[in-house]
């Protein structure tokens, strides 16, 4: 049939000549393939393999990759092999074929379980010392921006900061409520039912004063604008660049770290005190709440209790992480939005390498935080 993929073979002693005619198309794989898997199992003896493509109407990836499969079973098989007759316009593609390498793969199978491990620990160190030194720079990148705005605040963009503002904030206040307030209830009810062993039913208001205000507060509102607005922010900006909208801004003169990333790290920072004030005041409601209906402790006592419980420095402690985490947060997921590749897996995988990133880096944060303010007496 005209058009359908053709190897005409001529053996003249040991040399085989084969003239390629027809359509290389993904539609014609199949039977091509075949063809050239009998080829490549009735003339193993050749020493010489010359291969005529000028007959060939039309070639797409499929038909390069099977001329390239071709050629590479006739040289493993000691034959010198030559491709003659293809037009320009294919010749990149053919190219391109050919630098692609299997023997990395095949390598990697074959080598010692043992040496494979610990070249996976060394490329994770070395993915680690990366993004270390991507948000080192983000970093840089955003002090130069604040420090570009502040003689010309005109320049700033407003409006952005304040629709980041409602996104992140305002949009996110039912949920951080909600979950604010059950954990507050759930630690409550657990102290409760095990201080009642003791007879120290009233120092549950103590634990939950503390924990609430000084930790779970600040900590479990971080983790969850991370999993929220930090997941978003990387989501937007990989999709960004993937559609080519930073390289456009760059074009045009525009800085992207002062249009597109600070006025969304300046919205988390100024929103994430705010929720955690929201979120630790919900918490509290919900460990009196319990309190009362639980374990018989009245909402007066419960106040009585927490006033003596708690320092003005608790309260601090709390809302001083909170910028900082927010910051930390921001960062590491424009820059894992920055680092998306072309394809829709990319933006999966970096989307997920955020929020893992941002909520690790947010617990080690709460713990250098809790020795330091332990260092000077908060």
């Amino acid at each position: 049939m005209k058009g359908d993929p053709f190897l005409q073979e001529s053996l003249q002693g040991d040399r085989l000549a084969l003239t390629g005619s027809g359509i290389w198309t993904a539609a014609h794989a199949r039977a091509l393939d075949a063809q050239i898997s009998d080829l490549a199992r009735r003339h193993r003896a050749v020493k010489a393999v010359s291969i005529d493509m000028a007959q060939v109407e039309h070639l797409d990836t499929f038909g390069a990759w099977l001329l390239e499969k071709l050629v590479r079973g006739a040289e493993a098989n000691g034959a010198k092999t030559e491709v003659a007759g293809l037009k320009d316009d294919y010749r990149a593609m053919i190219d391109e074929m050919h630098q692609v390498d299997l023997d990395p793969l095949r390598k990697r199978g074959a080598a010692n379980s043992f040496v494979y491990a610990l070249s996976s620990v060394g490329e994770n160190i070395t993915s680690v010392g990366r993004s270390l030194i991507a948000i080192l720079n983000m970093f840089g990148a955003l002090i130069t921006a604040i420090l570009r705005v502040l003689p010309r605040p005109r320049s700033f963009r407003m409006t952005s900061l304040v629709h980041q503002l409602d996104m992140v904030a305002w949009r996110a206040v039912p949920i951080i409520l909600l979950i604010t307030f059950l954990i507050g209830c759930i630690i409550a009810q657990q102290g409760l039912f095990h201080f009642r062993k003791f007879g120290a039913d009233v120092y549950v208001v103590d634990m939950v004063g503390i924990l609430v205000l000084r930790e779970l507060g600040v900590l479990i509102v971080c983790i969850m604008v991370a999993g929220r607005s930090g997941s978003a922010y990387t989501a937007e900006l990989g999709s960004m660049k993937m559609r080519e909208e930073i390289d456009a801004l760059k074009t045009m003169g525009f800085d992207p770290t002062e249009v597109l990333i600070l006025p969304r790290i300046l919205a988390l920072v100024i929103g994430v005190p705010i929720l955690t004030f929201i979120g630790s005041m919900a918490a509290l409601y919900g460990g009196g709440l319990v309190c009362w209906l639980y374990g018989g402790i009245a909402p007066d006592i419960f106040l009585s209790r927490l006033k003596e419980a708690i320092a003005l420095n608790t309260f601090q402690v709390g809302m001083i992480k909170a910028p900082f985490m927010a910051l930390v947060i921001g960062v590491v997921s424009c820059v894992e939005g920055l680092a998306v590749k072309g394809s829709a897996e990319s933006l999966g995988r970096q989307t997920t390498a955020s929020v893992v990133e941002a909520i690790f880096l947010v617990i080690v944060m709460d713990g250098l935080f809790a020795i330091f303010f332990a260092s000077i007496g908060m």
